[in-house]
């Protein structure tokens, strides 16, 4: 077994190339989208500085090897724990907003989501728990298959249950998504992964129907109160409030519908939507490049996932290869939620649209998670006497 010698053969290139097209294309768009923001922030230079700390986080990511990283999992896991949880205890003075108990604040920087880092620590743990479990059981049974599911369970159930009680249901979604690619991946047979994730399925469908035709029983059996519903009865029918809670997604589809084939250019948008340079970028995209920049950027995001994949079938470390299974589940949760609201796909949680949205936190944890996989390229390892040509 031997590292590869030559440094520029073993950066990946194509993913640093891949980087700096979502950078050229978020500056662009929040340049133009921070153009109707009432307090005339630059969000365009503060992405651009975010960008160059997210570059210094790859760096630094890509020191620590594959087994460093799985050595550091326990460490990096409950660091993330004790920063989320301290959240829901911290003085008002520490928190960018008391309400939402989701960012600390921090002088000089802004705001800071420890959740955003907690997605990619989760991954590293699932993935160094699933190897162990591997090398301990090589003869896998029904029994040791549950075993393995109530550890990942377990896992991701104690910072999926910390970061509801911010309330932050989009992150909350993004854990499960991270959660449910894991198993997939882990080799646990389907006749438990079937049963689970239908008996998962049948619940969340069922309570979709109990908010639409039953309210009143959830109202009065589980004291939820009926403004919690909203996003799901603006999901379905944004017009029956149209000033209210479906303006957002009313103004979103209405920008998007209106850049038609080619859009209207730079900065020549006609459709005001809120929030438009963070969770709504995507409507800046299809209002002013049009079904042609929508489909650019989409297709942007499927070769990034295209080349994690190719990442992780070329990786002969099986911890590299959850890892990346892993950041893959993530990344396209986070793309498919966030675009897929904007066209009344998916209820509206407030999920950034990855390395495009304006957001330091949500920036900074996927440039880590994107450090993980320059380090899996970094310290690849070739066999002797193997056909692989690197």
């Amino acid at each position: 077994m031997k590292t590869q010698k030559k440094v520029g053969e073993r950066f990946d290139w194509n993913l640093c190339l891949i980087l700096f097209l979502f950078f050229l294309v978020s500056i662009v768009t929040i340049a133009s989208a921070q153009s109707t923001d009432p307090l005339g922030v630059n969000y365009a230079l503060k992405q651009g500085i975010f960008y160059i700390i997210g570059a210094i986080i790859i760096a630094v990511a890509m020191y620590f090897d594959p087994e460093q990283y799985r050595k550091l999992s326990w460490f990096l896991y409950l660091v993330g724990i004790l920063l989320l949880a301290f959240l829901l205890v911290a003085p008002s003075s520490l928190l960018a907003d008391p309400k939402i108990k989701s960012w600390y604040y921090i002088p000089g920087l802004g705001s800071l989501q420890p959740s955003e880092f907690m997605k990619t620590f989760l991954i590293i743990l699932l993935s160094r728990i699933i190897v162990e479990h591997h090398e301990k059981h090589q003869f896998k049974t029904i029994k040791t298959d549950f075993w393995l599911l109530g550890k990942i369970g377990i896992l991701t159930g104690i910072p999926l249950g910390l970061v509801m009680l911010q309330p932050d249901l989009g992150t909350s979604l993004t854990f499960i998504a991270i959660f449910s690619g894991m198993v997939l991946v882990s080799g646990i047979n389907w006749k438990i992964i079937v049963p689970v994730f239908g008996s998962i399925s049948t619940v969340g469908v069922t309570a979709i129907l109990m908010v639409i035709y039953y309210p009143s029983f959830l109202e009065e059996k589980f004291g939820l109160v009926k403004y919690q519903f909203d996003r799901i009865y603006t999901w379905l029918d944004p017009y029956n409030n149209p000033q209210g809670e479906g303006y957002n997604l009313i103004q979103a589809m209405t920008a998007i519908g209106s850049g038609e084939i080619t859009g209207k250019g730079f900065n020549d948008k006609e459709v005001f939507v809120p929030e438009q340079h963070t969770d709504f970028i995507f409507s800046v995209i299809g209002e002013e490049y049009g079904f042609i920049g929508a489909s650019f950027v989409i297709s942007l995001f499927f070769l990034l996932i295209y080349h994690l994949i190719k990442v992780a079938l070329e990786t002969k470390d099986p911890f590299s290869s959850y890892v990346c299974a892993g950041i893959i589940c993530m990344i396209t949760f986070h793309v498919f939620e966030n675009i897929g609201m904007q066209l009344q796909l998916l209820p509206i949680t407030g999920i950034p649209l990855p390395f495009i949205s304006s957001g330091g936190s949500s920036l900074m944890g996927s440039m880590l998670a994107m450090g993980v996989i320059f380090s899996i390229r970094f310290h690849h390892k070739t066999y002797m006497f193997s056909s692989e040509k690197n």
